[in-house]
C-alpha cells in the first residue's frame, strides 16, 4: 500500500499496543515501524532492475525479519524512551511490521511474507491506493491522538478505526469473488476456453474491476464495473513470446518471467524488445492500447549481459486514465 496508509495503520497498531501507556508516542513509533519495510526500495539504486523487483516486499516483509528486527528496535528505543519496557517496544515493532505486510499482501504485488520460502502472496483485492481504506481510518486515528492517553475514547476511536478498516478488507474478498464470477459467466457466454483467470480492482476504488485472462496464443484484457448494464468485452493482447528467441534461456529473463508470474507479452518496436508486465494493466481505457503501466526495454550488451530498463510514465496520460476510470467506473 502507498506509504500515507502504511503510516496510518502502524500508528494505529502502536497505539493498540502502547497508547494507553506512552500516548501519541506510540503513535510515532507505530508509524515509523509501518514505514520500516518498504526501505528495500532502495535496492533499486545497488543493483539492476529485475533483482530489485525481486528483493521487493521481500525478506523486509516477512515473519522472519519482523521476528529478527522487533527485538532490536524495541531495545533501542526501550534505552532512550522513558517508558523502559523492552518487551512492550518489541511487541508494537513487531505487530508494526506484520500488519504491514499482511496488508500488502492484499495488493496486485503482493509480499514474501513465508520467506525464504519462494511464496509470494498476493491476493489482489485492494488497489495500492484506496481512499475508501485508508481516509476514515485516518479520521479516528487523528480523534484518538486528541485525547488523553488514559482516556477510553481515545481506545475506543483507535480501535473503531481499525475495525472499519479491517471490515473493509473483509469485503473486498467478497467484491472479489462477485467480480470474479461476472468475468467467468462472460467467457463460458462468448464460448471463450482458457487456462487461467486473473483478476485485480482499478485503481483508487473496488468497483471498477480489470481481468487477465490466458488463452492459447494471446491473452484477454477486460473490465467489469458493478454498475455495469453490458456484457463484458474482452481486448486481444498477442503473448508474442517467441519473439525472445533465445533469450527465453536467459537466466535474467527468466527471473523477469517470474516476477510478472507468467504474465506478459513480448512487442517489438524499432527493431527493440519490450517486455510487457501484464498484473498491473495499461495506462488507458482506449481499445488496443500498448502503454502498458510496467514495460521495460531488453538490452543485451556486447558481452551478452541482458538488461532491463523500465520506460518512462506520462504524467498527462495518468491523469487522462483517472479521467477515464472515474466514467468507466459508472458503468459501460
Amino acid at each position: 500500500m502507498d506509504s500515507l496508509t502504511q503510516i496510518v495503520l502502524g500508528a494505529a497498531v502502536g497505539e493498540a499496543i502502547l497508547g494507553k501507556k506512552v500516548g501519541n508516542k506510540a503513535v510515532l513509533y507505530g508509524a515509523i515501524a509501518g514505514t520500516i519495510p518498504d526501505l528495500d526500495i532502495f535496492a533499486s539504486h545497488f543493483t539492476d532492475t529485475v533483482t530489485a523487483l525481486s528483493i521487493h516486499r521481500g525478506f523486509t516483509h516477512s515473519v522472519a525479519f519482523a521476528v529478527l528486527f522487533a527485538p532490536l528496535f524495541g531495545w533501542l528505543v526501550s534505552r532512550f524512551e522513558t517508558y523502559k519496557k523492552f518487551k512492550g517496544w518489541s511487541w508494537l515493532f513487531f505487530w508494526g511490521f506484520l500488519t504491514h505486510s499482511i496488508l500488502d499482501a492484499h495488493t496486485t504485488w503482493g509480499t514474501q511474507l513465508f520467506w525464504p520460502f519462494d511464496l509470494r502472496l498476493a491476493f489482489k483485492t485492494i488497489f495500492v491506493i484506496d481512499p475508501l481504506y485508508t481516509l476514515p481510518f485516518l479520521v479516528f486515528l487523528i480523534l484518538a491522538m486528541f485525547q488523553k492517553k488514559t482516556s477510553k475514547k481515545r481506545r475506543y476511536y483507535n480501535n473503531i478505526g481499525l475495525i472499519i478498516s479491517t471490515t473493509y478488507l473483509a469485503l473486498t474478498f467478497v467484491l472479489k469473488w462477485a467480480a470474479f464470477r461476472e468475468f467467468e459467466d462472460a467467457l463460458l457466454n462468448q464460448g471463450i476456453s482458457y487456462q487461467q483467470i486473473d483478476t485485480r480492482p482499478s485503481p483508487l476504488n473496488t468497483i471498477l474491476w480489470s481481468v487477465n485472462v490466458d488463452t492459447n496464443n494471446a491473452y484477454l484484457l477486460g473490465n467489469y464495473s458493478f454498475f455495469d448494464t453490458q456484457p463484458i468485452t474482452f481486448e486481444t493482447y498477442k503473448k508474442n513470446h517467441e519473439l525472445l528467441g533465445k533469450l527465453i534461456d536467459n537466466e535474467k529473463v527468466k527471473q523477469m518471467i517470474a516476477v510478472s508470474e507468467g504474465w506478459y507479452t513480448i512487442t517489438k518496436k524499432n527493431n527493440k524488445l519490450f517486455y510487457n508486465d501484464l498484473r498491473f494493466g495499461l495506462l488507458s481505457m482506449t481499445p488496443n492500447a500498448q502503454d502498458f503501466v510496467f514495460q521495460y526495454e531488453i538490452r543485451v550488451d556486447e558481452f551478452g549481459d541482458v538488461q532491463f530498463i523500465e520506460q518512462e510514465k506520462n504524467k498527462r496520460d495518468g491523469k487522462k486514465l483517472l479521467a477515464d476510470l472515474w466514467v468507466r467506473l459508472k458503468g459501460n
